[in-house]
């Protein structure tokens, strides 16, 4: 049963990373239709993977691994999970732009955004990456016992 909860936590975190560079890429040119879409639906698909990535994390830390008191007494696992929690909260600016477009794009329409906004929106995702890299980097010092 853990290595199935590993290969959950694992697939839930590849489809993030893959949610955030689809991301990246759409927020690149000029704004289609076709890009808010796809931005829209890669950030439901972030969402779903962070819930996932979370909660089977969790149980992964509580019932299949070496127990609460091991990975809350590891300083890797305590930076990694609170990384996880700051690009949590730094995705909400993204999503809640990403909504303010239902309307327009329900009505076939290229939603109206500033280039600065635009440009915000990706630099925050570049910082989710980042993140993303940083968390990969204290799951491979926590697997070592650092």
């Amino acid at each position: 049963m853990a290595a199935f909860f590993a290969f959950l936590h694992h697939l839930a975190a590849f489809a993030l990373f893959a949610a955030l560079v689809v991301q990246l890429i759409n927020l690149r040119g000029a704004l289609t239709l076709e890009r808010a879409r796809t931005l829209q639906v890669a950030d439901m698909i972030l969402g779903i993977s962070a819930g996932a990535l979370l909660v089977v994390g969790l149980l992964r830390v509580f019932y299949f691994e070496k127990g609460y008191y091991y990975y809350f007494h590891s300083h890797s696992f305590l930076t990694k999970f609170g990384l996880f929690i700051v690009l949590a909260l730094l995705s909400i600016i993204p999503t809640r732009e990403f909504l303010s477009w239902r309307t327009a794009v329900k009505a076939g329409q290229v939603p109206t955004v500033t280039q600065a906004k635009l440009k915000s929106v990706r630099s925050i995702v570049h910082y989710e990456l980042v993140g993303v890299v940083l968390i990969i980097l204290m799951a491979a010092l926590m697997a070592k016992g650092i």
